[in-house]
């Protein structure tokens, strides 16, 4: 295994031109997501794909951020890194779906009996190990590798020129109201399609809200932190969905009536405190308007870039 210790840096730096700042960020993360892909990573193959999907995510989020002035580029890049992680969730699916079944397993340890549901794990392995055979995992991270290699060299072009926070405030006022609406979709519509949208969304302000690391002020890590426990939360939701759901298209191959019981019992428990913790914890993030939530933003943005203009003054 090779190792790799250059560290991507997820945020505009102090001083910083915000379209520079925004092509650096994009192009350090198809980096990073090329070295994973190419086996020059950190990590064995299952994380390497899981570590390119967030640098895919994180892409994604900048461009979100930078939509409006983006225009007919957002319409053809967003799309297209999104369909890249999609061809790789083929094969982090089998690895995120055994990651999902330990973790349940290890919640409820009290209430299973050492060796129950083993016949699921050992199911969910086969079926990860078939999907690598049959799709060929080698032959498509290479291609997936190539393919951003060749993307890396757009960012460039992309037409990004407004500078400043008036840059950033479209995006960021965008990207929170989206989640509010859409947590007040799952809310009132509790369906699991509705809470994976939530999900996105969250995801999407967590990503933004990093990108301004470079300006926070004493509250904001807290407030990161908050945003990332809430999207573990609906993630871990959401991985039980697609669980539940890969396990009863074909119950007999995952084990016993009963086992498959006991496992579809749990796995509902579990739903009910993800979602009673996120539904919760949301209500606290999203209880400010968008307009507000950006305010507070542009006042860190300002007082972050003033010490950098005074010390560009007195150089001169």
């Amino acid at each position: 295994m090779l190792i790799y210790s250059k560290r991507v840096s997820y945020h505009l730096r102090p001083g910083e031109r915000v379209p520079a700042g925004a092509k650096r960020i994009v192009r350090e993360e198809i980096e990073s997501a090329v070295r994973q892909l190419s086996g020059k990573g950190e990590a064995d193959r299952d994380e390497a794909i899981h570590e390119a999907r967030k640098n895919l995510k994180k892409i994604r989020g900048v461009l979100r951020l930078m939509r409006l002035e983006l225009g007919e580029t957002y319409g053809r890049e967003n799309p297209f890194f999104r369909d890249v992680g999609l061809l790789l969730a083929q094969f982090r699916d089998g690895g995120a779906m055994i990651e999902a079944f330990d973790g349940l397993r290890a919640k409820y340890r009290g209430e299973v009996a050492r060796g129950r549901l083993a016949t699921i794990r050992r199911g969910l392995m086969a079926r990860k190990e078939q999907a690598e055979r049959q799709g060929g995992i080698e032959k498509v991270l290479k291609g997936m590798a190539a393919l951003l290699r060749q993307s890396a060299k757009r960012v460039e072009s992309w037409p990004l020129a407004a500078d400043g926070f008036g840059a950033l405030a479209p995006g960021l006022e965008s990207t929170f109201r989206r989640g509010q609406r859409a947590l007040a979709r799952a809310r009132k519509h509790p369906l699991p399609e509705n809470y994976h949208e939530w999900r996105k969304r969250v995801k999407d302000h967590w990503y933004q809200v990093r990108l301004l690391e470079g300006v926070w002020d004493g509250a904001m890590p807290a407030y990161e932190r908050r945003l990332k426990d809430l999207e573990t939360w609906l993630g871990e939701d959401h991985n039980l969905v697609v669980l539940e759901e890969k396990v009863m298209a074909e119950p007999g191959f995952y084990g016993r009536p009963a086992e498959i019981d006991l496992f579809i019992k749990l796995i509902r428990k579990y739903h009910k405190e993800l979602r009673g913790k996120a539904l919760a914890e949301g209500a606290r993030i999203y209880d400010v308007k968008p307009r507000q939530f950006s305010n507070g933003m542009r006042r860190m943005w300002v007082a972050g870039q003033a010490p950098v203009r005074k010390s560009a003054d007195t150089a001169h």
